[in-house]
């Protein structure tokens, strides 16, 4: 059992972690100070080093000039390092070594010019995809590097938090993708993955290079492989090519403790494994846990490579300036595809727009540089506005739930049928066993100091009781908070020589997600709390009581029904409860923005795949190393590992065209042919299902098969995104100099936000008629003609012009959206463009507006 945000763990601080909301990846914005005063300042420091610079935080800084990735040249001596829209960056080039230096020699400069030796730490020097610095500095310290010459942005760092055997089936992929690209031993062959992460297990099977075929180099990767400095031993087997940890920030904040961490890319968490192998684990590893097989586990793309760059930690999470330094090395190592299971808890809460902060300009770098980056789009559903990736040029993944559903069942002795959670074995020869409650087995007064009810502690409940029954436990708040765990019931039942457990949730807790556990003896969770008075009721009117109170005689038995195997469902996708839903926001006020997100729907509820043996994320599952995990964490690497099956094929794709492809291929419509439904609490608290709509799931849910060949994609160049940014209503054009290096001004005239080419389209504020423009390419071998259909709301008019059009091989044509507000309701309507080819290409694009007079 868990909260909804708990598939992610929330992060708590540890040693003097840097104040501010633990949110991230967005950090708070500064807006830069004007030059005046800073003679006076620099003096003050000159001439007063001992002053009391306050207490010391981390500080993300960007500088006026490019980075590598963007720099066309301008500063003598140093040539141009930018590449074409077609050619590939070769970072080991002298002019990238060069100026990289030059970048990195400039920010110690600065530094050294202004402040003490020893009374600042530079953390990072980031020159790859932004300009800048992080430093471990005090806020006078930071107040005067704002008006120091050259500096554009000064922001306080703050912290980040965490955000299959079925699945490869489910979507198609062993029958309808792999055969296509040579088998599951070549799908996504030499593809780099870039996990930003809890680190790796490198051990595990999922991972492992003794039974597949012989892994060469990957020329163009050029990330480095860390030592463990325990076992000597690399991280990097073929399979893992790249093993780096990033934790100068959380080392200066005081927050690493090296005698619980792992200084090194080794997942002491769990969750990095997992998220890497649902994207590349290796095909048919048999899941085993407790002496049972679930199946056999595989990535998405099986041979695709895992670069590891470790910013998450056990006990506090990350922050941002290891997040940005660990992207900016991954893309400069190479990466194909960035997957971020990370992200923040609320909007920025001091930049004008959600799309405006370090960590987003560095990602939209990345984009430039070729990058596809997907991010977990977070977990505060079902609630709207919730998200957590903001920006365009990302990916946001929600989280769906797929068809398989573990369920059990308890029978009562008197023929009552509960239904519950659990994997487990049913009840010895499928029969029933007598029952007695943990308050009924207590040895002594232990309940004044510990509590016996959750069944944590053997020692204090009286075995001789206990053994042969089945134990009845209580369900504590202790197990939302993740003190206790359904793991240690089973523990605490076999220790005893109980014949099996119940634990029966007796307390509404608004929120909470119950997720069945795998035990090794029979077991159940009751979650419905009118059937836990149905079975507390039974149990009380069977059982003989003292003058006292006292349990004398036990006369309630139970069996356990047999819960390993799944049951498959055809109302399959579903949005799942905890997946956060849009729609997007542009600044911290939580006012609309003209994006659509999330983006796309990809599995995310009760995945299993590789777990790190020494993992503390999930006590359900420590000393395993399988685990079945929930959260839009393992949402986002089934699109990663899918993004890299499309790049294996088509390598020149940029990111916008692969996020293309994967959007406008997608089902909105279940295996059932339903439309997809979302899961929502009623009025009541309880779990019911409405009809999904695009804040939900975006485009739909992901199709693999028919994202491999698309037919046309709607593509976005960097130049496009600095447009979008500038048309922003109310944007301040230098905030955007500052944050992605690129003016305003360059772009065509009169651009709004949603006339970006993205494969949807989202009018907040639609007043009277409104015109929107999309340009679509062909990416077929051959010409197609398309015919265009549109459905809509009756409250908005949604005409499409031409109703048809041709499109040759490799060309593209534009077609012209007009919407027209019909009637004010202060909702949103959805509706769509379907555009129908002749050579049986299908493409969507989601449209959504809001009327306004």
């Amino acid at each position: 059992p868990r909260r909804p945000a708990r598939a992610e763990r929330p992060t708590g601080g540890g040693g003097r972690a840097a104040p501010g909301n633990a949110w991230a990846p967005s950090v708070a914005v500064h807006t830069p100070v004007k030059m005046k005063g800073l003679g006076l300042a620099c003096l003050l420091l000159a001439l007063v080093p001992q002053v009391v610079l306050g207490t010391h935080d981390v500080y993300i800084v960007t500088m006026v000039g490019d980075p590598v990735v963007s720099y066309t040249g301008g500063v003598e001596g140093f040539p141009a390092t930018a590449a074409d829209l077609d050619e590939e960056m070769d970072v080991t080039s002298e002019a990238v070594t060069s100026y990289s230096l030059h970048l990195r020699r400039h920010h110690e400069k600065l530094l050294d010019s202004l402040f003490v030796a020893g009374t600042y730490e530079k953390l990072y020097s980031y020159h790859h995809l932004i300009n800048g610095f992080a430093v471990h500095m005090s806020s006078l310290q930071a107040d005067f590097l704002r008006k120091a010459p050259g500096v554009k942005y000064v922001e306080r760092d703050t912290k980040i938090q965490k955000l299959t055997t079925h699945t490869p089936q489910f979507l198609g992929l062993t029958t309808a993708v792999w055969p296509t690209g040579g088998g599951f031993d070549r799908a996504g062959e030499d593809v780099v993955i870039g996990f930003v992460d809890s680190g790796i297990y490198p051990e595990h099977p999922s991972f492992s290079t003794h039974r597949t075929d012989p892994y060469g180099p990957v020329p163009r990767y050029k990330g480095k492989c860390e030592i463990d400095p325990v076992t000597q031993r690399s991280f990097c087997n073929g399979k893992i090519v790249g093993a780096q940890h990033f934790a100068k920030a959380a080392i200066a904040a005081g927050a690493f403790n090296p005698d619980v961490e792992f200084a090194s890319p080794l997942d002491g968490d769990g969750h990095g494994s997992h998220i890497a192998a649902i994207a590349a684990g290796n095909n048919g590893i048999p899941v085993r846990m407790h002496g049972y097989e679930f199946g056999k586990a595989s990535g998405m793309a099986p041979r695709a490579r895992i670069a590891v760059y470790k910013v998450l930690y056990r006990l506090f999470g990350g922050y941002v300036s290891d997040v940005v330094a660990a992207i900016d090395q991954a893309v400069q190592d190479g990466v194909d595809i960035l997957n971020l299971s990370v992200g923040p808890n609320s909007p920025p809460t001091a930049t004008r727009t959600t799309f405006l902060n370090p960590f987003d300009a560095a990602l939209l770098s990345a984009v430039k540089a070729g990058v596809f980056v997907a991010q977990a789009a977070g977990n505060g559903g079902p609630f709207p506005k919730t998200l957590v990736s903001f920006s365009p040029w990302i990916t946001t993944v929600a989280a769906g739930v797929d068809d398989r559903r573990y369920k059990n069942h308890l029978i009562l002795g008197n023929g009552k049928r509960i239904a519950g959670l659990g994997v487990s074995p049913a009840t010895h020869g499928n029969k029933s066993f007598g029952l007695i409650s943990a308050t009924d087995a207590l040895l002594g007064s232990s309940s004044t100091k510990y509590s016996a009810l959750d069944c944590q502690r053997p020692e204090l409940l009286n075995k001789r009781k206990v053994q042969g029954k089945i134990l009845l436990c209580g369900y504590s708040f202790n197990y939302i908070s993740g003190t206790a765990s359904i793991k240690k019931v089973s523990q605490t039942a076999k220790s005893l020589g109980a014949a099996g457990f119940v634990v029966a949730v007796e307390d509404s807790y608004p929120g909470t997600k119950f997720d069945p556990v795998p035990v090794n003896i029979p077991g159940i969770l009751i979650t419905d709390v009118s059937k836990t008075k149905d079975l507390i009721d039974y149990y009380n009117s069977s059982t003989t009581r003292d003058w006292a109170g006292r349990a004398t005689a036990f006369q309630a038995t139970v069996g356990i029904a047999d819960g390993l195997a799944p049951t498959l469902f055809n109302s399959a996708p579903q949005v799942a409860l905890f997946s956060s839903r849009g729609p997007d926001v542009k600044d911290f006020s939580f006012q609309d923005a003209d994006v659509l997100k999330p983006d796309i729907l990809a599995p995310g509820n009760l995945i299993w795949s590789a777990w790190a043996p020494n993992g503390t994320d999930e006590a359900n599952y420590a000393g395993e190393g399988f685990a079945m995990m929930s959260g839009t964490s393992m949402a986002a690497p089934h699109i990663a590992g899918i993004a890299a099956l499309i790049k294996q094929k088509y390598p020149k794709w940029s990111p916008s065209a692969i996020k293309s492809a994967l959007m406008t291929t997608a089902n909105t419509i279940d295996k059932g042919s339903h439309p997809l439904r979302a899961q929502q609490y009623s009025t009541s608290e309880m779990m019911t299902l409405a009809r999904a709509t695009p804040f939900d799931y975006g485009s739909g849910a992901v199709n693999p098969k028919a994202a491999l060949d698309p037919g046309l994609v709607l593509d976005a160049t960097h130049q496009d995104y600095i447009t979008f940014l500038c048309s922003i209503p109310d944007v301040d054009p230098s905030e955007v100099s500052n944050i992605t290096g690129s003016r305003c001004g360059s772009g065509p005239k009169g651009q709004r936000p949603y006339d970006l080419n993205i494969p949807s389209i989202t009018v907040s504020q639609l007043k009277g008629i409104q015109t929107v423009k999309r340009t679509v390419t062909n990416v077929a071998d051959e010409a197609e003609t398309y015919t265009i259909m549109t459905r809509m709301s009756p409250e908005i008019a949604l005409d499409v012009s031409p109703p048809a059009l041709t499109v040759l091989p490799g060309s593209s044509r534009e077609i012209t959206v007009t919407l027209t507000t019909r009637s004010v309701t202060g909702t949103y309507s959805f509706g769509e463009i379907t555009m129908k080819g002749d050579r049986r290409h299908l493409v969507r694009i989601p449209v959504v507006a809001m009327g306004f007079k």
